[in-house]
């Protein structure tokens, strides 16, 4: 693993990797915030995964996270949203599928089923990096995202709880096999039949998770892909009928921007730490 770019934020350290992946079988890259460097102990670890067409450079630069999670002396874990660089036909024609559109599935479909695991790599290969080499610590892990990664983090805390302890959303993907993005995506790394589609689609996993802890979602109204492509309404009453513990949080003008996750990162943050205290 090789420390590409370091720099000096908020009384911690930023750094980029850049790495050999097994479950994507190609180079990958990913950002680190330490807000305590020179401290051996372990810290609970934020894993923040980003939405279509994003890199990890987004959330690094743009939602200001690295302030409040050095108030909570908590560690950001921040990945790429898909391979780079493996040279399959199509994989950068569209903006909503292949490069930069990962989804977080692990794809059954050729040719993507030999490098877009990104499903393994953000529960399992990733965290064991960031807790064997990097000071994180295993038993407090939590996990958030932005549309496609607020997908993501759903998905990833739902199925595996004994994994993350904590789980929030900047307006998600809510329900996949019923959006057009989702449906494009599905169809292309899953193959046409539906009833494969299930396992990674936030609304039907709750019927069958473990996950008890309460998981924040916040959504602008004026966000252009409200109604068709995000619906948390869908969300809202697939945990109510799980009787799981859903605060959706509905905010009056904002879209679905950085100028929306920056508003209200802090919350996030605080929400986080509250389930990852020692």
């Amino acid at each position: 693993m090789e420390c590409i770019q370091e720099v000096r934020t908020f009384g911690g350290t930023q750094k980029v990797f850049r790495h050999e992946s097994t479950s994507t079988r190609c180079d990958m890259e990913f950002a680190v915030f330490d807000p305590l460097p020179d401290t051996s102990v372990p810290k609970p670890t934020l894993f923040y995964l980003s939405g279509l067409t994003c890199t990890w450079a987004n959330v690094a630069e743009k939602a200001g996270a690295q302030r409040f999670a050095a108030e909570h002396n908590m560690m950001l874990v921040m990945p790429d949203t898909s391979p780079r660089g493996v040279e399959l036909a199509g994989e950068d024609d569209d903006y909503d599928f292949g490069s930069g559109a990962g989804f977080y599935i692990n794809a059954t479909e050729a040719p993507w089923s030999r490098h877009y695991r990104m499903f393994d790599y953000v529960t399992s290969e990733l965290p064991k990096i960031v807790s064997t080499e990097l000071g994180g610590d295993p038993d407090r892990f939590g996990i958030t995202g932005h549309s496609m990664g607020g997908h993501g983090a759903l998905i990833c805390a739902l199925k595996h709880p004994e994994i993350f302890r904590s789980c929030s959303a900047f307006a998600p993907i809510t329900h996949p096999m019923q959006c057009p993005w989702g449906e494009k995506a599905f169809t292309g790394y899953l193959g046409p039949d539906r009833t494969n589609w299930a396992q990674w689609d936030a609304c039907e996993l709750v019927q069958a998770t473990t996950f008890d802890g309460l998981i924040l979602v916040d959504q602008g109204d004026a966000d252009p892909f409200l109604e068709i492509q995000l619906r948390p309404d869908q969300l809202q009453s697939a945990f109510d009928k799980a009787n799981l513990n859903l605060q959706l949080r509905m905010h009056r003008g904002y879209d679905h921007s950085y100028y929306f996750i920056s508003s209200f990162m802090a919350d996030h943050l605080e929400h986080h730490a509250k389930f990852l205290s020692p």
